[in-house]
């Protein structure tokens, strides 16, 4: 089910923070996805607007990831994450357990990239980068 702009609006304003537009984009139109991507195999989900504010207060996430957005993730403990400390906020994973930015794996600059590039490489595994790590 696709998202309105009114309830898109609503949980910028709960975050304080101007989503993306092509995230807009895949709320007003998509709303939300999951499912295993070939050929790359790996799982992927994106949460509903519903979702997004029960996401980001479990575990004390926004306390240990100042400026972060929980949009979805891999479907068990990695959690798809766009970055607010920048402009404009890449996405990254975030492990549920994990304690601070220093943990961030870098996905892609944009969700739009991020789904062109997913079919082929799946989650990016790779060591954190560290302009992702700086604190802001």
């Amino acid at each position: 089910m696709s998202s309105s702009d009114d309830q898109i609006m609503q949980a910028e304003h709960r975050f304080g923070v101007r989503f993306p537009a092509d995230y807009r984009y895949f709320l007003a139109t998509e709303g939300s996805l999951g499912r295993f991507v070939p050929p790359a195999d790996d799982f992927i989900m994106i949460n509903s607007i519903e979702e997004l504010i029960d996401v980001n207060e479990v575990g004390d996430f926004q306390e240990r990831f100042p400026k972060s957005v929980v949009i979805g993730g891999d479907g068990s403990r990695e959690m798809l994450t766009y970055d607010f400390r920048q402009e404009p906020p890449p996405l990254v994973l975030l492990d549920v357990s994990a304690q601070d930015w220093s943990s961030a794996i870098h996905q892609a600059a944009s969700l739009s990239s991020l789904l062109e590039q997913f079919p082929e490489t799946g989650w990016r595994w790779d060591d954190p980068e560290p302009s992702l790590t700086t604190a802001r």
